[in-house]
C-alpha cells in the first residue's frame, strides 16, 4: 500500500489536472500530462477513440428514434399518449447524443491543434536536414489523415441538427394533436425523415471508419 504522503501528492496532482481542464487551460493541461509521460499524440488517439464511440452511440440512437417514430404512425389512437412519451424520450436522448458528438469532436480538434502546432514549430529546430525532411513527410501524412478524419466527423455531425429539428417539429405536433388525423399527417413525413437518417447513418459509418484508420495509423507510427 502506498504511503499517505505519496497518495496525497497523487490526488493533488489529479485535482490540479482537473482544475486545468475545467478552466479550459489546454496548454497547461497538455504540459502537465507530458510531465507524467502522456504525450499529445496519445491524448489525440484517445480522444479520437472517444469521438468514434460517441458517433456509434449517436448512430444507434438516431436509428432507435426513427424506429419509434415509424411505430407511432402505425398505432391505434387510444395508445397515442404512451407512444408520444416514448418518442419524446427518444428525441431527448438524440439531442444528448448529438451534443456529446459535438463536444468529442471539439476535444479532438483542441489537442490536434496543439500537437500539430508544436510539431511544425519543432521542424525548424533540426540541424540534420534528412531527419527534418523525414519528419516533414510524417507530419504531412499525419495531418492529411487528420483532415480527412475531421471532414468525415464534421460532415456526419452537420446532418444531426436538421434531423433533430424535424423530430422536434413532429414531437410538438403530436403533443398538441393526439388524434388519428395527426398521426395520418405524421405518416406522410416518415419517408423523408427515414431518408435523412439513412444518410446520417451512412455518414456516421464513414466517419467511424476514418477514426479506426486514423487510430491504426497513429499506433503503427508509434511502434
Amino acid at each position: 500500500m502506498p504511503h499517505l504522503p505519496v497518495m496525497k501528492h497523487s490526488i493533488a496532482f489529479l485535482l490540479a489536472l482537473l482544475t486545468l481542464t475545467l478552466a479550459g487551460c489546454s496548454g497547461a493541461y497538455y504540459g502537465a500530462m507530458e510531465k507524467i509521460g502522456i504525450a499529445k499524440r496519445d491524448i489525440l488517439v484517445d480522444r479520437v477513440g472517444e469521438a468514434r464511440k460517441s458517433q456509434q452511440e449517436a448512430k444507434d440512437q438516431f436509428q432507435s428514434a426513427l424506429d419509434h417514430f415509424i411505430a407511432v404512425t402505425k398505432v391505434n389512437p387510444g395508445t397515442l399518449k404512451g407512444r408520444y412519451d416514448d418518442l419524446n424520450r427518444e428525441y431527448t436522448r438524440s439531442q444528448e447524443r448529438a451534443e456529446d458528438v459535438r463536444n468529442r469532436i471539439a476535444a479532438v480538434a483542441d489537442v490536434a491543434d496543439a500537437l500539430f502546432s508544436e510539431w511544425k514549430k519543432e521542424l525548424r529546430e533540426y540541424s540534420d536536414q534528412n531527419l527534418r525532411r523525414e519528419s516533414e513527410r510524417e507530419y504531412d501524412q499525419t495531418h492529411r489523415r487528420y483532415e480527412e478524419l475531421m471532414d468525415a466527423m464534421r460532415t456526419a455531425a452537420s446532418r444531426m441538427d436538421p434531423i433533430l429539428a424535424k423530430f422536434h417539429d413532429q414531437v410538438l405536433f403530436m403533443k398538441h394533436n393526439l388524434n388519428a388525423q395527426a398521426i395520418a399527417g405524421l405518416s406522410e413525413t416518415s419517408q423523408g425523415l427515414q431518408e435523412d437518417i439513412t444518410r446520417l447513418i451512412n455518414d456516421m459509418e464513414r466517419s467511424i471508419h476514418e477514426a479506426d484508420q486514423f487510430i491504426k495509423t497513429m499506433k503503427d507510427a508509434g511502434r
